[in-house]
Formats: C-alpha cells, structure tokens, sequence
C-alpha cells in the first residue's frame, strides 16, 4: 500500500473532514501513542498505520478495504 492509497481509503472510509480529523487527533496506542500523521512521518508502513487504526477504531474487514479495494499485501519482515 502507498501512501496515497492510505489517504484515499482513510477519506472513503471515515469520510474526508472525520478522517483528516482522526489523523491528526486519535493516538495508536500500539504506536507508541503516535498519532496517524507521525506514525507515516516516522516510517510505518502505511498499511501497518491503516490496520493498527482500523483495529483501534473497530472497523471490521468487511469495510476496512474501502468498495473497490483489495487488501494489499503484507509488508516484508
């Protein structure tokens, strides 16, 4: 996953003011209390940073992926 593609499926998912909000406000505790916008800027994976927020904010598969999505690879070890 890109970070573009993060973007486009935070705004498709949590809608553009109320993602854009959660980026800069919601802490991921299982990053280190960071929040979305310092966790990318310290070199998370961005599907990393997706999952840890769609599991903190209980968005379940179904609806993680967005309409047109298909959940991209894990990263390499």
């Amino acid at each position: 996953m890109r970070e573009r593609e993060f973007w486009q499926l935070l705004e498709e998912v949590f809608g553009r003011v109320y993602g854009r909000s959660l980026s800069r406000d919601q802490r991921l505790t299982k990053l280190h209390d960071m929040t979305v916008v310092e966790a990318l800027a310290a070199g998370y994976e961005p599907r990393v940073v997706w999952n840890v927020l769609c599991d903190q904010m209980d968005i379940p598969d179904t609806r993680r992926w967005g309409k047109d999505h298909n959940a991209p690879p894990l990263p390499a070890a």
